[in-house]
């Protein structure tokens, strides 16, 4: 039997692959940019990171390449103090975004999944002592979908299931049952809930939930958070006043900090709460994973 983990997260781990450049190409030009800058990423890695960070007992399960990018991230993950015995490696190249930022900050991003479109089903049935082991599971959609929802039916019967989906998509009725809360930002709750989504974060919530979810959070950016579970209670959540500087991973870390502090019986207003402080510490640091901040860093 493994250790009994805070928070396992099942998802995606990319590399980063970024370069500035004055202006993005259009067809067939081609332009000079900066210095390449390769950074671990991933939504998955990202929420891993920022859990441990934290101090959560914190396990991934993703599939990397056997090569550099794989071997990129698996240290990042152990330096953060991740446990990495549910990555697997191999069968494919690891996953790339190929990242060009403009002067602006204004981004363009190819994503190859690699490795990450590998994570089957079977290998989610491979892990399940991992998964059962989990007080929260984590996930997100940069990973297929059905093995997101295999990995709800391995779930240790007090276990919570915490979903970001994005790129969102279309949800499966057995995914949405299981997701306590559903995490979603403005752009993803509009896309789950198609025409007639409403205008304000609670119109998004009555709708999120009565797609099945046991709760909702959606994330406002400097606005702080919304919560809302299937009792009525509706809450808003303020975030600390910081001067932004790079949002990339922002909402990972707050995913990840909201499922920790569910997982050690905090109610979801005052887990999302603690969430919205731990991403705003991280957008005043430029990354993604090396923007996330420790409990000392926030005065825990």
């Amino acid at each position: 039997m493994h250790e009994d983990y805070d928070l396992l997260v099942v998802g995606s781990a990319n590399a980063d692959l970024v370069i500035g450049v004055e202006r993005r190409p259009a067809p067939g030009e081609t332009v000079l940019g900066g210095d390449l800058a390769v950074h671990p990423g991933g939504k998955g890695a990202n929420q891993a990171v920022a859990a441990a960070r934290l101090g959560a007992r914190t396990a991934l399960l993703a599939r990397v390449g056997d090569d550099a990018n794989g071997r990129l991230l698996l240290d990042s993950q152990r330096e953060s103090g991740v446990d990495t015995a549910g990555v697997l490696v191999g069968g494919a190249p690891t996953g790339v975004a190929l990242i060009t930022v403009d002067p602006t900050g204004d981004n363009s991003i190819v994503v190859s999944p690699g490795a990450n479109g590998r994570l089957t089903p079977e290998d989610i049935r491979a892990s399940a002592p991992l998964i059962a082991a989990a007080k929260v599971v984590s996930a997100q959609l940069e990973i297929p979908l059905e093995s997101v929802t295999e990995a709800v039916r391995m779930l240790a019967p007090d276990a919570r299931f915490v979903l970001n989906p994005s790129p969102p998509m279309p949800l499966p009725a057995e995914l949405l049952a299981a997701c306590d809360p559903l995490v979603v930002n403005e752009h993803e709750a509009r896309v789950v809930l198609g025409d007639g989504a409403g205008e304000t974060p609670e119109d998004w919530a009555r709708g999120l939930l009565a797609l099945g979810p046991r709760s909702v959070v959606i994330t406002l950016g400097a606005d702080g958070a919304l919560t809302a579970d299937a009792s009525g209670a509706y809450d808003r959540v303020p975030s600390p006043r910081v001067d932004a500087v790079d949002t990339t991973g922002a909402g990972d870390a707050f995913t990840a900090a909201l499922a920790w502090r569910l997982g050690l019986g905090e109610k979801l207003a005052e887990a999302a709460g603690f969430a919205v402080r731990v991403g705003a510490a991280a957008v005043t640091r430029a990354g993604a994973q090396e923007s996330y901040p420790t409990a000392e860093e926030l005065g825990l």
